[in-house]
This record gives structure tokens, C-alpha cells and sequence, in this order.
């Protein structure tokens, strides 16, 4: 057998080898989940489910962690961790990777095994649910819980019915019958109804169990064609119900040692079209035992008393059963290795003792007998071979004559000399020897029919008078009282009875059975003539216990007697001292003690319990428990007739207290309401105050922003403007230094041409010089004949020259006088005006001396041209000359001055026309002499 430990891993491997089960346990792995924190726990697994295929089934375990285990690819994942216990589970859903999941909180959950993602969440029980059943189609399920159940739509996920139950009655189990659209409902009560999926129409009820074999039904199985119901409870009875015709036929018993039955389930097979014939049978041992419900042979089990199981759940096609073990543990199991030697011949062990034929039977017809079927057990267990033996030892008759004899091959003397020389027996073995040392016969039968007689009403109120924290311990102590009490009226009287039983409920809780018989066993030889005085002390068994102590301590009983302390008031005050001393005092009172006061004179040897049915304990003086019984019974009665009228009295004055609680809830309600309408308009009000404030907070702001907008427009408006300046005002400055570089620039040209004009004027007067210096020689050398002519006219010439050389002298030292006289004025008036005078006549000088040699330089070079279109361009150049008047600035100056300005420049003006009358006369005089010049040397040459 593999065994895995999931740990904290999410996923990995199932198995790490092929797994190969056994046909002895089946088993193909057994998961386990250990927690490696500090303290390490172990996890236990709570429900199991598998999917439709079979092959995949999900676990959830006590911490709400969900896995998946995947047994044909052999994985596991953990899908989800829902941090709360899981109370049922269902994964065969119409999407596949959906499953369902019951938790603590009352809550049913839809996640996704994909995503691992919440699907949807479903409220409204209000205690835990603890089965899911889902549709053949997948669209449907049923949730059902103690005191209702609940249809859902799972594709919407919306609920479409309640179902609501008298509490008195409460719910078994809800569940859809499998390939139809039928819901069967099973109530405590036994009452079994079926109904119509869509419309909730009743469709019929199962009639009621016979009363030979009545059980309250607590958990069923419905076979795969939907035909025939399987239900059990607290007895080891089966009832199996034809539902097409409605009634039960046929009852099952189960073999001795089933008491109860915790989970019934039917085994699939691919062969029988949905009849399943094996029927997988939990019984409270721990044991599920799989029987043929039409032969009724035991084929094989699962599960034992030290490894049992709490849960089963069996795969669809049959090939698989995930079993939930009582130690938390998950066990795998193959059908088809548990099923390979079911021919073998078992011993047997389970009958048919009602088998119902179709038509309907008297009551007398039922209880018939049928012989047992011949069952397959795995392994032959102890139990089988105790039974063997026994059985050959009643037969022969020789169990009494072997005293020392017990069974399972023990002897009594070599297990008291064990027990003297070691004080005890080991502790593996203790329970096993002390069962065959008292004999037990371990009577299920009896035993369960004592146990389903309920709780004795003597120890209804048990808890009050002994409240004990462990509730299962307590169960199991009321348990057993009561089944002493319903074995022998005394018990039922007996006050010390529960201190006396309860080291040995304590002891055997796990097993009730044993419990009772040992305590049984315990009165019946240990409480011998107890009972006898009832209800007075045993003064019998007081007297000899007074007469031992008389013979073996006079000095303590002396002590007694003068304290008038007698063997009828018990004294207890618990003390720390050593068993073994005490052990060997009573040794050696049994030895010591004289045979006439020895208690074995008075006590009977030791007689165990019969087998079959517990012997009667009538050791009481019957009339008085009979009278106190009765008296008992009378004031039991009286007691609950008084509380009948108080409870019907508490009924009346619940209704009118209830009656008043609502009347005082509905005028809290109206009370609450007018309250609540009165907050609501305060809350309007205060609402509306709030919306006004907040209006008028949002006005402000908006005037804020308002004026912030204009703000802010006001300033772009003056930056915009005092950028525009700013571009005008370089603009300005460009303009003044493109000004400022053109009158450079005018200034530097106006100096770079007066010094081409000064050095022309100099290149003119050399060519003049030297044109004069050839012309002489010239002169000399052509004509000397007209030598007197030439000196004539040369004279006239000089003459002519020095008058125009005076008169340009002249005109310069006008020119001059008039500068200075300018610059006289300029310093009165302005700058300005002093400067445009000169610049006047320094343009008027410069004018007049290019004209004067471009005429030089055109009479030198063509001296017979004709000069006349000249003196029009002259003129045409004069008028072109600036005026005076032009160059006056009227407006910066006084009105005197602009009058001697006019002045000085109509003089100006006259004085300028003067010298330009007289250039006209020097020319054409020049012209003339040109002309002379050139037609003398023609008549020279001819």
C-alpha cells in the first residue's frame, strides 16, 4: 500500500509507482495531510465526491482546503482554501470544472476548478447543510439541511423552491432519483414522499414499515434505474423498497455485530443496465461490508475495528471507492482487485428473514425464515475462530470440567500467577485478557435491544447532577445507565450507580458493549446481596465487613464505636497513596481471615453472563422497587400533569407575552417609523441646507473664477500690449540704426567721393599741365610765324584767365564770408541750419568746379565738338541744385530769423546767378577759341 502525504504542496503526484492492490485490502493509496508548521498536525479530510466520469473525484478537509485528485493522470491540485469546514460536496455538475461546496457558515459556495475563481455564492439555510444532490442533467440541485431543503437553478444559480417542515418533524434527506425528474424527501418521522421535479406535484407516498421490523430510517440508496429504495438506521435491519410498486419487499438482516448503519450506497456495474444487485453497507464498527441484495451473500468489505472508515463514496462506472477514514486519512480502493476471489466459500454470516413477494402480505406472512447464503470473507479474523470454538465447546460439554480454561487458549491459574508476580497485565493485552477473564459473551443482539429501548428517564436530566465536559462521554454514560436500568428496575433507584460505572464508561467509551457487560458482569459477582435491604444499606455485607475489621484492627473499630460512627455512614476525602500497598493489604486480609467470617462463606464463586440473553437480576426485595416504582411512576405522572397544565399555562401566558411583544414591537415599529420619518426629513432639510450652502459655495466659486478669469485676461492683455511695445520700440531702435548706419554709410561715400574728386582734381590738373606743356610746344613748334598773334592772343587769353581765376577767387571769398556768417547764424540759431549752408555751398563749389573741368578735359580732347546740348544739361544740373529756402526748417525757427535767412538767401541766389552768367560768357568765348584753334591748323596745312 502507497501512501502519500500532501503536506503543503498544491499539487504533484498521487502515487510515485505503479500501483498494484492487494486483494486482501484493496487499497490502491493512502493520502494523508500533515501539516510541517511547529506544531505539526494532521488535517482531516470531511467529504468526498467524485465527478461524472468517475475518474476525478474532490476532498475538502476540516481547514477548508479543496483538492482535486485526478486518478487517471495521476495528479492532485488544490483548487480552493475556503478557510472554514466543508459539510457536503457534489462535482458532477453540466460544467465539468464546477463543483459544489457546503461550508460551516451555512453558505453554499460554486468555484471553478480551472480558474479556481468563486462562481457563485447561494444563502438561506440557517444550519449547516449536509447533502447535495444534483440533477441527471446537471441544471438542478437540492440542498438540504435539518429543517429545510432548497431547489436551485444552476445556471442562474437563483433558488426556485423551500421546502418548510414542522421542527418537530425534520428532514432526513432530500435527494433527485437518478435518470428522472423525481424528488424523493425523507423525514424522521419515516414518512417517504415523492414528488414531481417542475410543478412540486406529490406523486405518492410509501406506505408505512411493518411493525415486526420498524427502524427509523436515517440514510438510503437508490439503485441506478431509479427502482428500488435502500433504507437503514439504528438496527442491523435493510429495507428494500420497489418504488414502481410502492411497497417494501424485502427485509435484510446484517450479521450480529451491526448495531447501526451510518452510509448505504449501491455498487454500479456496466453489465446489469442500472439494477445494481451489490449494495455497499457502513455499519457503526467502522466496517463497510458489501453484500448481493437477491442472494444477500457478504462478497467482500472494507475498512476494520483499527482502521475504520467515517464515509464512503463510489465512483460512477463502479471502478473505484474513496473512502474517509476515522483517522482523517483518505483511502483509494479498487472494486476489481476486491472482487477477484468472491467465489471463495465464506462462512455465513448474513440471512434473509423477510422477502416480500409483489402482492401485499398479512403481518403473519412476513416473519419467515430463510436459510443463509454462503458468504466470502477476505481473511478468516478472530472473531470467526472464537465463535468455532465455542461452538465445539458447548456441543462437547466440556467447557465446565476445564475450569481453568479460557478462551483464545488462555489459562486463569497461569494468569494470576502473572498478575501477583507483576501487578498488572501488559497494556497491548489488558483489554483482551480481562474480556476472557470475565467471560463476556458479547450479546449484540440483546445489547441493541436494550440500548433501542432510548434513554430511561431516570437519567434524562444526567448532565445537571453530573456535568461532564466530553458530550460524547456523556452520551456514552447515559447510555449504559440506561440500558442497567431497562436490564433491572433496581438501577433506575440506584443513586451510586453512575459513580460506579463511570471509571468504566471512561475506560471502554469506544465500545459500548463491552462497557456494559463488564459493569454487569461487576454487580452481579462484586455487588453480591447489595441489594437485598434496598433501599437500606446492605447490612449483611456491612456486618461481615464490621467482623473483619473487628478481627484484624480492634483499636480502629474501638475507635468507631466510641465516635458512634457505624458501617451505615460513608465518609470519602480523597488521599495520595500507593495502589501496590493497598493491593497487598487485601492480600493479605484474604489470607489471614479466619473461614467463619472469611466473605467467601457468604459470597457465591464467580458466574459470568449468559450467552444469548442477560440473565435476570431480581436480588432486590421486589415489592418495595416495586412500590417505589410505582410511586415513582405516580409522582412521575403527577410531575408531568402539573407540568402539562404549567406548560399550558406558560403556553397562554408565552401567547399573551408574545402577544404583548408584538403589539409592543408594532407600536416600537410605528414609534420607529415616525422616528425614522422624522430623521429623513431632518436629513432632507439638512440635505437641502447643504445643497443651498453648496450652491452658494459653488457661486462664489464661480464668481472667484470669474474674476480670476479676468484677472488673468487683463494681465494677457497687458502683456500682449507691453509686448507689442516692445516690438515697436525695437522696431524704433531697428529703424534708428538702419538710419544711423546709412548716414554712416552716406557719410563714408560723401568722404570716399571727395577723395576721388580731390585726387581726379589732381589727376585733371597734371593732365592739364601736361596738356598745356604739349600744347606749347606744340604751339612753338607750328607756329612760330604767328608768333605775334599767338602772343596777342595768349595775352587776351591770360587776360581772360585771370579775370575768371578773380572772379572764382572772388566767388570763394564770398563763399567763405557767407560761411562764416552762416556759422555766425548757426551758433545764434542752429547747428543745423549752418550745416545745410555749407553743405549748400560746398555742392554748389564741388558743382562748379566738375563742370569746369569736365569742359576742360571735352575741350582738351575734342576741341572741334560741338558744346552747345552741354549747356542744356548745365542748365537742366542747376536746377536740379537744392535752394536754400528748401534747406531752411521753417518750423524750429523764429520769425526773425526766418526772415534774414530769406534774406541771406535771396542774395545767395543772386550772387549765384551772376557767376553763372559769367561761366556762360567764359565759355563761349573758350568755344570760340576752340573753334580758332581748330581751323588754324588746316590753313596751316594747306
Amino acid at each position: 500500500m502507497q501512501s502519500t502525504d500532501l503536506g503543503n504542496k498544491e499539487s504533484g503526484k498521487i502515487w510515485h509507482r505503479k500501483p498494484s492492490p492487494a486483494t486482501r485490502d484493496g487499497i490502491i493509496v493512502n493520502i494523508i495531510h500533515n501539516t510541517s508548521d511547529y506544531h505539526p498536525k494532521v488535517l482531516r479530510f470531511l467529504n468526498v465526491a467524485f465527478d461524472g466520469t468517475g475518474d476525478c473525484l474532490i476532498a475538502g478537509d476540516h481547514q477548508g482546503n479543496i483538492y482535486v485528485f485526478d486518478l487517471y493522470g495521476n495528479r492532485f491540485n488544490l483548487v480552493q482554501r475556503t478557510a472554514q469546514a466543508c459539510t457536503a460536496l457534489a462535482f458532477n455538475l453540466r460544467r465539468k470544472s464546477e463543483f459544489l461546496v457546503a461550508l460551516a457558515d451555512y453558505s453554499v459556495k460554486c468555484f471553478d476548478t480551472v480558474t479556481k475563481e468563486l462562481v457563485s455564492w447561494m444563502r438561506g439555510h440557517e444550519s449547516s447543510v449536509f447533502s447535495i444532490s444534483v440533477h441527471a442533467s446537471g441544471k438542478y440541485a437540492i440542498t438540504t439541511s435539518s429543517d429545510t431543503a432548497q431547489l436551485w437553478d444552476l445556471d442562474t444559480f437563483q433558488r426556485k423552491r423551500k421546502l418548510n417542515i414542522l421542527q418537530s418533524v425534520g428532514i432526513q434527506k432530500v435527494f433527485f432519483l437518478p435518470l428522472s425528474n423525481t424528488i424523493l424527501s425523507c423525514f424522521k418521522d419515516n414518512s417517504i414522499f415523492a414528488w414531481e421535479c417542475d410543478t412540486l406535484f406529490c406523486k405518492y407516498q410509501l406506505p408505512a414499515p411493518p411493525e415486526s421490523s420498524s427502524i427509523l430510517y436515517k440514510v438510503f440508496a437508490v439503485t441506478r434505474d431509479g427502482r428500488i429504495l435502500a433504507a437503514g438506521g439504528k438496527s442491523n435491519h435493510l429495507h428494500l423498497w420497489c418504488l414502481e410498486a410502492r411497497q417494501l419487499f424485502r427485509i435484510i438482516q446484517m450479521p450480529t455485530k451491526v448495531r447501526a448503519i451510518r452510509h448505504l450506497e449501491f455498487l454500479p456495474d456496466s453489465f446489469d443496465a442500472g439494477s445494481n444487485q451489490v449494495l455497499g453497507v457502513l455499519s457503526q464498527d467502522g466496517i463497510m461490508r458489501f453484500i448481493n441484495i437477491q442472494t444477500c451473500k457478504l462478497l467482500f468489505e472494507i475498512g476494520s475495528l483499527d482502521e475504520g472508515i467515517s464515509s464512503s463514496a463510489i465512483s460512477p462506472h463502479g471502478r473505484y471507492i474513496a473512502s474517509i477514514m476515522e483517522n482523517g486519512s483518505l483511502n483509494i480502493y479498487s472494486v476489481q482487485a476486491l472482487t477477484q476471489e468472491i467465489n471463495k466459500p465464506p462462512p455465513p454470516l448474513v440471512k434473509v428473514i423477510e422477502d416480500l413477494p409483489k402482492n401485499k402480505l398479512s403481518s403473519s406472512d412476513l416473519k419467515r425464515k430463510v436459510t443463509s447464503g454462503r458468504v466470502q470473507q477476505p481473511a478468516k479474523s478472530r472473531e470467526s475462530k472464537i465463535q468455532t470454538r465455542i461452538l465445539k465447546q458447548d456441543l462437547t460439554g466440556d467447557f465446565e470440567s476445564k475450569k481453568n480454561e479460557l478462551p483464545d487458549g488462555l489459562n486463569k491459574k497461569r494468569l494470576q500467577i502473572l498478575l501477583k508476580g507483576y501487578g498488572e497485565y501488559p497494556t497491548k493485552y489488558r483489554m483482551f485478557i480481562w474480556r476472557s477473564l470475565l467471560q463476556l459473551p458479547e450479546n449484540h443482539t440483546a445489547f441493541s435491544s436494550l440500548i433501542d429501548k432510548g434513554t430511561h428517564v431516570a437519567f434524562l436530566n444526567l448532565q445537571k447532577k453530573y456535568p461532564i465536559k466530553s458530550r460524547k462521554l456523556l452520551r456514552v454514560l447515559q447510555r449504559t445507565l440506561s440500558a442497567l436500568a431497562h436490564w433491572s428496575v433496581i438501577f433506575s433507584d440506584t443513586p451510586y450507580l453512575p459513580l460506579l460505572a463511570f471509571p468504566f464508561v471512561k475506560l471502554f467509551q469506544n465500545n459500548q458493549l463491552i462497557c456494559f457487560e463488564v459493569i454487569a458482569t461487576l454487580i452481579i459477582n462484586w455487588c453480591q446481596h447489595w441489594f437485598e435491604y434496598f433501599p437500606n444499606p446492605p447490612i449483611n455485607i456491612l456486618s461481615m465487613i464490621e467482623n473483619v475489621l473487628a478481627f484484624h484492627d480492634k483499636e480502629l473499630l474501638q475507635h468507631f464505636i466510641d465516635h458512634d460512627i457505624t458501617s451505615q455512614f460513608f465518609f470519602h476525602h480523597r488521599n495520595n497513596l500507593d495502589i501496590n500497598v493497598v493491593i497487598r493489604q487485601v492480600y493479605h486480609l484474604m489470607e489471614t481471615t479466619p473461614t467463619d467470617i472469611h466473605p467467601d462463606s457468604m459470597l457465591n464463586v464467580f458466574v459470568a453472563l449468559t450467552k444469548g440473553q442477560y440473565p435476570v437480576f431480581n436480588q432486590y426485595p421486589k415489592f418495595i422497587v416495586d412500590y417505589q416504582t410505582q410511586e415513582q411512576e405516580r409522582i412521575r405522572n403527577d410531575e408531568l400533569d402539573y407540568l402539562r397544565e404549567r406548560q399550558t399555562v406558560e403556553d397562554m401566558q408565552a401567547k399573551v407575552d408574545q402577544q404583548r411583544v408584538e403589539d409592543e414591537a408594532w407600536y416600537q415599529k410605528q414609534e420607529l417609523l415616525r422616528q425614522a420619518e422624522e430623521t429623513r426629513r431632518e436629513m432632507l432639510l439638512q440635505e437641502e441646507e447643504k445643497m443651498i450652502q453648496q450652491r452658494q459655495r459653488l457661486a462664489a466659486v464661480k464668481r472667484q473664477l470669474k474674476v480670476k478669469e479676468m484677472h488673468l485676461q487683463d494681465a494677457a492683455r497687458r502683456r500682449f500690449l507691453k509686448l507689442q511695445q516692445d516690438q515697436r520700440e525695437m522696431e524704433l531702435r531697428r529703424l534708428d540704426d538702419e538710419i544711423g548706419r546709412k548716414v554712416y554709410m552716406r557719410d563714408q561715400e560723401i568722404a570716399a567721393t571727395a577723395r576721388d574728386l580731390e585726387m581726379r582734381q589732381l589727376e585733371l590738373e597734371s593732365q592739364k599741365r601736361l596738356y598745356e606743356k604739349n600744347l606749347t610746344e606744340n604751339q612753338e613748334a607750328v607756329a612760330k610765324e604767328m608768333r605775334a598773334d599767338a602772343d596777342a592772343y595768349r595775352r587776351k587769353v591770360d587776360l581772360e584767365e585771370h579775370m575768371f581765376h578773380k572772379l572764382i577767387e572772388a566767388g570763394e571769398t564770398q563763399s567763405q564770408k557767407t560761411q562764416k556768417w552762416k556759422e555766425a547764424e548757426g551758433k545764434e540759431l542752429r547747428l543745423r541750419s549752418a550745416k545745410k549752408a555749407s553743405a549748400l555751398s560746398d555742392a554748389s563749389r564741388k558743382w562748379f568746379l566738375k563742370q569746369e573741368i569736365n569742359a576742360a578735359v571735352e575741350h582738351a580732347e575734342n576741341p572741334c565738338h560741338k558744346e552747345e546740348p552741354r549747356f542744356q544739361n548745365e542748365q537742366e544740373d542747376l536746377s536740379c541744385l537744392p535752394r536754400t529756402s528748401q534747406l531752411n526748417d521753417s518750423s524750429e525757427m523764429d520769425p526773425s530769423t526766418q526772415i534774414s535767412l530769406n534774406r541771406r538767401a535771396v542774395e545767395w541766389d543772386t550772387t549765384g546767378q551772376n557767376l553763372i552768367e559769367k561761366v556762360r560768357n567764359l565759355r563761349q568765348r573758350l568755344t570760340a577759341r576752340a573753334r580758332h584753334r581748330c581751323q588754324t591748323p588746316h590753313l596751316l596745312a594747306a
